[in-house]
């Protein structure tokens, strides 16, 4: 029978074995940008943005409403879990990377009693088994949830940067809706001061009682416009409750007061710069690596495994002298596939595909993050010449209606013309404040798109309660 001496030698030659035999795993490449980043942006400012980019809009209530939304968001919440459940995989995986270590006790009566005087059969014992990483395979699947982990949090950044983005807009379509609100309070105060004008000269028989109902008429569609003004600022509150993670009945804990104008253009800094900090293109990177990684493991699987297992016991026909009777064992045993129909090499060719997928993704993410940046670059500088076009075209709207409104009253013009001076005017108000928003919105998707991850940490309420 085998000695200690010769069980000692084979498992040093297994271990040997072991030792040795990583340096030949397989070796995959590094994954690389596959466009060429261009030198620079169209466009840019002067002040660095920060990781709180909405900071950037020196708007403080605003600051206030995106904590809270940060933090109680469910949506938020959710990828947070995600994060943590990759988290619990990486662990789960990285112990096949160390021996498992397993206990048994057995007992048991025999019927009938040829072996054991009075029948009873008692066994304590230990087992252990390790798969010894020839060739690089369990750390190559290690790493790639590793690299999975990175995705998820990289996932999780890219949902509070989202997030933050719809909380700005929301907060600024509340900020428009409730200065259209005001627009049209002031407007329709305007036309009812009108309509008294025209009904106290209808008296005198100095106009004609068309001129009467006309008036009427505008007063009744700016009535009806308040109407759908006060619906649509409803329905942004609702929608900002549930971005803050509350019910839509709730009263929000602030409203914007004014529409404000964006400050100065922040850098847009290098496009590698944004392919280095954009949450988005870092989670396609690290999908890149976990392919790359899993290709690594395919094909890994086509070389021989080695594993070792020892194991020990004790036996006897009681508890009481189940410490007199003991044996231990050593074995080690390499398996290499043989015939398997090209199962294997097909699980190569699969996962290099996909990781040619994964590389392609990157690259098309790349490109869609360079586009979204010189979008919101155009959008902006394009739509403050607009706004200066309103502007102008309000100025000399105002300079018409006034001009037309002294004409009818002194009989040198009809009304017609003075409502449809006063109608373009009241539509230039309301066209500008909407104009300065989708300034405001252009800015913030500027800011999404250069932004990195802020700091963000939700809190599950349903958990802390």
């Amino acid at each position: 029978m085998p000695t200690q001496q010769q069980y000692l030698t084979t498992l040093s030659l297994l271990l040997l074995i072991a030792v040795c035999l990583p340096a030949c795993s397989p070796k995959t490449t590094t994954a690389e940008l596959p466009v060429k980043a261009p030198a620079a942006f169209s466009g840019s400012g002067a002040a660095e943005l920060p990781a709180d980019w909405w900071a950037s809009l020196g708007d403080t209530a605003l600051n206030r409403v995106m904590d809270t939304a940060l933090t109680n968001n469910f949506n938020l919440v959710v990828a947070w879990e995600r994060l943590q459940a990759a988290r619990a995989v990486v662990e789960r995986e990285s112990a096949s990377l160390f021996p498992d270590l397993r206990a048994n006790i057995q007992s048991a009566l025999n019927f009938p009693q040829p072996d054991f005087v009075g029948g009873e059969n008692v066994r304590l014992g230990l087992r252990s088994q390790y798969e010894v990483d020839l060739w690089g395979r369990i750390h190559s699947l290690v790493d790639a949830e590793r690299f999975r982990r990175d995705a998820s949090g990289a996932d999780y950044q890219a949902a509070a940067i989202s997030l933050s983005a719809e909380v700005a807009r929301a907060w600024y379509q509340l900020a428009e809706a409730r200065g259209q609100l005001a627009i049209v309070n002031a407007q329709l105060r305007n036309n009812e001061k009108i309509l008294r004008l025209i009904r106290q000269r209808l008296g005198t028989g100095q106009v004609r009682s068309v001129d009467v109902l006309r008036q009427e008429q505008l007063l009744a569609g700016t009535r009806e416009q308040k109407t759908y003004i006060r619906a649509n600022i409803r329905l942004l509150e609702n929608r900002l409750s549930v971005l803050l993670g509350d019910r839509p009945q709730d009263a929000l804990p602030a409203l914007p007061d004014t529409l404000r104008s964006p400050l100065p253009l922040p850098a847009t800094g290098i496009p590698l710069d944004l392919v280095r900090q954009r949450p988005d293109l870092q989670r396609a990177f690290y999908q890149v690596q976990a392919a790359d990684e899993e290709l690594a493991a395919a094909i890994s699987n086509k070389y021989p495994r080695l594993s070792l297992n020892a194991s020990t016991s004790l036996r006897s026909n009681n508890f009481r002298d189940v410490l007199d009777s003991w044996a231990y064992s050593l074995a080690g045993n390499i398996a290499a596939p043989l015939l398997n129909a090209g199962q294997l090499r097909a699980e190569v060719d699969r996962s290099r595909s996909v990781r040619q997928q994964r590389l392609y993704e990157y690259g098309q993410a790349t490109l869609t993050a360079f586009r979204e940046v010189e979008d919101a670059l155009a959008q902006e500088q394009n739509q403050a010449q607009a706004i200066t076009a309103l502007e102008d075209q309000l100025r000399l709207a105002r300079r018409a209606y006034e001009q037309l409104r002294l004409q009818y009253f002194n009989g040198t013009s009809t009304y017609l013309d003075v409502l449809t001076a006063l109608d373009q005017m009241q539509q230039l108000r309301r066209d500008l404040l909407s104009a300065r928003y989708l300034l405001m919105d252009y800015r913030i998707a500027l800011c999404r798109a250069l932004a990195a991850a802020p700091d963000a940490t939700p809190i599950n309420r349903n958990r802390t309660q």
